[in-house]
């Protein structure tokens, strides 16, 4: 087994099956470059959309039998709420639904008693709806969405003038349309709590069989691929942990909003607390194979990697669909993936630790379960922390989400006031656009841009289509019903997917709203105030209050190096409580890692930030950062990871990363002693890492003030 398999793919193939995917949200991919607006297929839920069709379909369908005005309003409210719920605990969904029924009834019937009172009066009243609607992003993500659908009630209300009598009336149904979808989503129609946290964890599973699978074809290369490891690397770590995070954040959400900790969540705490400890020995793993190992050792980590994938997929699968598993069929299989490497100590010390965990993983899907205890879910947050501190925090100028909200306020109110003067029926899409498309980052608004634009001409075509051959209102409604399940159902696929299942129904929609205007007018004027909303958008991120975003790689830069400063001493230092505080330093070291390349990711699809200086050493350093991750990680677990050896060198490790955090005028002064086996590789990383921060021993622009 010291050669590599006949079957085994080259290294040109594996490069490219590394490094040229396409990315999405959950999964960003290698190729910071690239835009991640690939498609994630697992999202499609096809409950959520047959929910949220019924919630709306059901008030249009009694209006086509029935035909009266304010039923149009109710189900409009119906089909608003259907996207402010993003799903989480019940508590906290019921708490942003309700709200937002009631706050949109208001604001429709307050602002048409307004729009009389002319431009001086409606503007700015509109405008400081808008800037509050986008500044409660910092609450939450249920909060943002919340806030980007009561900016398109905002739009809409302004419309049309309405009397006393009237916008009484469409406030009650605007509340009663929201509450009702409220209702059938939180009592008749219950989706299972404890699923969205659940399907959480088991992607993180997955995404660990992902990265195995392409640790293995690493591992079948004669000579390791710089490259390719690092393309390894930015493709799987950083949305594995990410994954990581979604998951903690919505397991503690869900056991705070019941204010205890049920069995089935202290099971999916554990669960991925042992996705987590399997993330931190593959990634050792990855550096021991990239180290230039052994033939016996890359047969050894093939052998492992190879019996590990399946493994690590039939958990994920058996968490998806909350299935039982058979311990004493999965044992020999447990067992075979540690034979045959004693011979390497390291390798096999990994091995036995992942196979403790997926051990553990698989007793928790057994009929009998495991039963923890005494897990801490962090405590029930007080409305101060919940509600006021973040928008305190966040109240400065140089806070994305403070500056996003200011330009989005500033770019709605001359385009409210034209489009309120002169604009036409559809006018409101302008606005819409507008303020939907605009980001706190430019990457992020450009990215939103080209979905938007691109979902809105594609639906559009669709949807005039559909509807010359909705002949009749039973017709429409009934498309208009398919075409909420279909678009809902798609909600998680990508944006650019969700607004192209969307736009034929806004088209339908409208045809039955607005009668007297064909299917290509509307379809021709939507997308026309769709491409001009998003190219002011993405020229209002480069114009207003820009956020630079070398500036913002400099200090996410400072982080990464602090943090693993903090990481490398936990792992070189000895006594008791040395892993609970390896544990803490390396997931936020895992944590500033991803907001660094976050961070590049933006800047190098910024207008020429890609090629400047500082980006490009940044990417060097996040590169080296991710070796010395890699490099901790097998000192952690190496059998002479704690030995009193080259005292002198740890301490210098530690210091240097952390002066180059600090930005100090001078770093330390390098020992003299001999380094020792299990130091020299992470030393000449921290040499590299130096050299291109600090280059010729002077202090680099790079981490100099600006």
């Amino acid at each position: 087994m010291s050669a590599p398999s006949p079957q085994a793919p080259s290294p040109r193939r594996v490069r490219r099956r590394v490094s040229t995917g396409r990315g999405n949200l959950a999964q960003p991919g290698a190729d910071l470059t690239r835009l991640p607006i690939g498609l994630d297929l697992r999202g499609i839920q096809i409950s959520e959309g047959v929910r949220a069709g019924f919630a709306f379909g059901v008030v249009f369908l009694l209006h086509a039998l029935f035909p009266w005005p304010p039923l149009l309003s109710m189900a409009f409210a119906a089909n608003l709420a259907c996207f402010c719920d993003t799903g989480g605990p019940m508590h906290a969904r019921l708490r942003v639904l309700t709200t937002f029924s009631l706050i949109g009834g208001l604001l429709w019937g307050g602002l048409g008693l307004l729009r009389p009172m002319g431009l001086p009066v409606v503007v700015p009243v509109a405008c400081a709806v808008i800037f509050a609607c986008t500044y409660i992003r910092v609450w939450s993500i249920q909060a943002q969405a919340a806030g980007n659908v009561l900016v398109v009630v905002v739009c809409i209300a302004l419309d049309r003038a309405l009397s006393p009598a009237e916008a009484g009336t469409v406030a009650l149904m605007f509340a009663a349309g929201g509450l009702w979808a409220t209702l059938l989503a939180l009592v008749i129609w219950r989706l299972h709590p404890y699923r969205p946290a659940h399907r959480a964890v088991a992607e993180v599973w997955r995404s660990l069989a992902r990265l195995v699978g392409d640790l293995e074809r690493l591992a079948a290369l004669p000579e390791p691929q710089a490259e390719a490891f690092d393309g390894h690397a930015r493709a799987h770590r950083r949305g594995v942990r990410l994954g990581i995070e979604t998951a903690r954040a919505m397991i503690l959400d869900l056991a705070r909003s019941r204010e205890r900790v049920s069995e089935r969540t202290a099971q999916a705490l554990l669960r991925l607390e042992s996705a987590e400890q399997i993330f931190s020995h593959l990634i050792a793993i990855a550096e021991l194979l990239d180290s230039r190992p052994s033939p016996a050792q890359r047969a050894a980590a093939q052998h492992v990697l190879r019996r590990l994938r399946p493994l690590l997929a039939v958990i994920a699968r058996a968490i998806r669909e909350d299935a039982s598993l058979d311990l004493a069929r999965l044992e020999p299989s447990l067992v075979r993936v540690a034979r045959d490497v004693a011979d390497e100590p390291t390798l096999a010390r990994l091995a036995e630790r992942i196979v403790g965990r997926v051990r553990i993983a698989a007793k928790l899907s057994t009929p009998e379960g495991y039963r923890p205890g005494g897990l801490d879910e962090g405590g029930r947050l007080g409305w101060r922390a919940r509600s006021l501190d973040p928008l305190v925090q966040n109240f400065t100028p140089s806070s994305p989400n403070l500056r996003h909200a200011l330009r989005a306020t500033l770019v709605a109110a001359p385009a409210l006031a034209a489009t309120l003067s002169f604009g036409g029926t559809f006018a409101h899409w302008l606005v819409i656009t507008l303020v939907l498309t605009m980001q706190p980052f430019y990457a992020a608004t450009w990215q939103r841009a080209l979905e938007r634009i691109g979902g809105t001409v594609l639906g559009g075509l669709v949807g005039a289509v559909l509807a010359y051959y909705a002949a009749t209102p039973l017709w429409q409604a009934g498309m208009i019903l398919a075409l909420s399940i279909v678009g809902f159902a798609a909600r998680q696929i990508s944006y650019g997917v969700f607004v192209t299942c969307l736009t034929p129904l806004v088209v339908l929609l409208v045809e039955v709203l607005e009668p007297g205007h064909s299917s290509w007018e509307i379809v021709a004027e939507r997308a026309g105030f769709t491409i001009l909303g998003g190219l002011i958008a993405v020229a209002s991120c480069l114009v207003l209050w820009p956020i630079w975003e070398p500036d913002q790689v400099r200090q996410e830069l400072r982080r990464a190096l602090s943090t693993h400063a903090d990481f490398a001493r936990a792992v070189l230092a000895a006594g008791e409580g040395r892993e609970a505080a390896i544990d803490t330093t390396a997931r936020e070291a895992g944590l500033a890692l991803n907001d660094l390349e976050a961070a590049l990711s933006r800047a190098l699809q910024q207008p020429r930030a890609g090629h400047h200086p500082e980006v490009e050493a940044a990417m060097v350093a996040d590169a080296t950062l991710r070796r010395i991750s890699a490099r901790l990680s097998v000192l952690r677990h190496a059998p002479d990871a704690t030995a009193p050896i080259a005292p002198a060198w740890k301490d210098w490790i530690g210091d240097t990363l952390a002066a180059l955090g600090a930005d100090a005028s001078t770093l330390p002064q390098r020992p003299e002693a001999a380094q020792g086996p299990s130091l020299a590789r992470l030393a000449a990383q921290v040499d590299l890492l130096t050299g291109t921060l600090r280059p010729g021993d002077s202090r680099a622009a790079l981490l100099a003030p600006a």
